[in-house]
């Protein structure tokens, strides 16, 4: 049905190289390409059968992209490299005529600032070209709207408030790691929290605001604000939403080993000298680090990530919550990969099959919340990510803030 280029070898390309290459139906052809030639070709390996080609490419470098994307001429480029990377490739993309799909948003390298203001700004471009740009379809960004999609198109007439809720209770063994990227998580985290009210952002500081929240089959963990960029595109698209927030769990030990490390200076974005030459600190902290790839193997517990939402129907007020749980075990048992890997390169299969398929397919550029959800939660439900939901619980939308 179609031809696929993956772009990056972390641990959620190697998710979404080996989900695809499972519906050979769908993805025909699948080359996966990296900076890091040696990751690109384990994972084709581990696969088997030649039906992954490999090749090496800087995803910073658009000559380079528009070279590789000509000599394979994908139906479709799937993008898990770096969110600094998003926009070389879709520059590329748009170079070549074809479409684009990402698991999150730009930021820029030399700045922590994360929003969709840069991407959005490709809509005509994508339009008179004919393309479609898929922006974070991961889980969260990515499944989350979809779930809020989904509510607003079976159980709501408005909704009116939102949380995000979204807690990784597993546990890897190690001192001090991160489930994704470092770099990127880092940067997240230590940035000002923001939420929506009223019509506006407000702000607050790094991890100030928090509380413990009931997780399903794990119990009360404790939850910190964030800002998310789902958030920005849900309260767009969602006009009648009147808070919107995003709340992550951490534990103790992190949060400990995070201001620690922030006292110190190893968290800072900005270059120093040693031994005559620039270093970014937290580029460096990230070479340290344990590769959030190889944390699968020992990692126990699971992750449970949901929607918590308050509005209107026929009238009358309404309390709904739809959530995944994910057992890292389960993950790595079917692809080798731990679960926060995992619940982020299935959706970007099913968001990249949708589009191959031709059910989301439409130029421009969007994100899952303006799709249909109903064939996402379908294919969440068969390809590894069960969700579940109930209505008319008591939902704890009081929290401070």
């Amino acid at each position: 049905m179609g031809k696929v280029l993956i772009i990056g070898a972390g641990g959620v390309g190697n998710v979404v190289v080996k989900k695809c290459a499972a519906l050979p139906e769908v993805f025909t052809d699948i080359m996966l390409a990296s900076r890091t030639l040696s990751k690109v070709e384990k994972i084709a390996q581990e696969v088997g059968g030649d039906r992954v080609k490999t090749a090496k490419v800087d995803a910073d470098n658009v000559d380079e992209l528009v070279k590789l994307i000509n000599s394979y001429k994908p139906d479709l480029v799937i993008n898990v490299a770096l969110p600094y990377q998003d926009l070389p490739i879709m520059d590329a993309c748009l170079e070549t005529g074809v479409h684009y799909l990402d698991t999150a948003n730009y930021e820029p390298k030399e700045e922590a600032k994360f929003e969709y203001k840069w991407q959005w700004a490709y809509q005509d471009r994508f339009k008179q070209k004919g393309l479609m740009a898929l922006l974070g379809c991961g889980f969260d960004p990515g499944a989350t709207q979809a779930f809020t999609a989904h509510a607003a198109k079976h159980h709501f007439d408005e909704i009116h408030y939102l949380d995000i809720i979204d807690c990784n209770a597993g546990s890897h063994g190690k001192a001090f790691a991160t489930n994704f990227n470092p770099e990127i998580n880092i940067r997240e985290i230590t940035q000002n929290g923001k939420y929506w009210e009223n019509g506006q952002w407000v702000e607050i500081p790094p991890m100030s605001i928090h509380k413990p929240i009931d997780y399903p089959n794990i119990g009360p963990k404790e939850s910190y604000l964030l800002f998310h960029e789902e958030l920005e595109s849900l309260v767009k698209n969602f006009p009648t939403i009147k808070r919107a927030r995003f709340w992550m769990t951490f534990g103790q030990e992190y949060i400990t080993h995070l201001q620690v490390l922030q006292n110190v200076g190893m968290t800072s974005i900005q270059p120093i000298k040693f031994q005559g030459m620039d270093i970014v600190p937290l580029e460096f902290l990230k070479a340290v680090l344990p590769e959030p790839g190889e944390l699968g193997e020992n990692y126990t517990g699971q992750t449970s990530i949901g929607c918590q939402i308050k509005g209107i129907k026929d009238g009358k007020d309404k309390t709904y919550y739809i959530w995944n749980n994910c057992k890292h075990e389960d993950a790595y048992k079917e692809v080798g990969a731990q679960g926060v890997s995992y619940t982020t390169g299935v959706p970007a299969m099913i968001g990249a099959m949708l589009m191959l398929k031709g059910e989301w397919m439409k130029p421009g550029v969007y994100n899952v919340e303006e799709m249909n959800p109903d064939p996402f939660m379908d294919a969440m439900n068969k390809y590894g990510l069960p969700w579940h939901e109930k209505e008319g619980i008591e939902l704890p939308h009081e929290y401070p803030a």
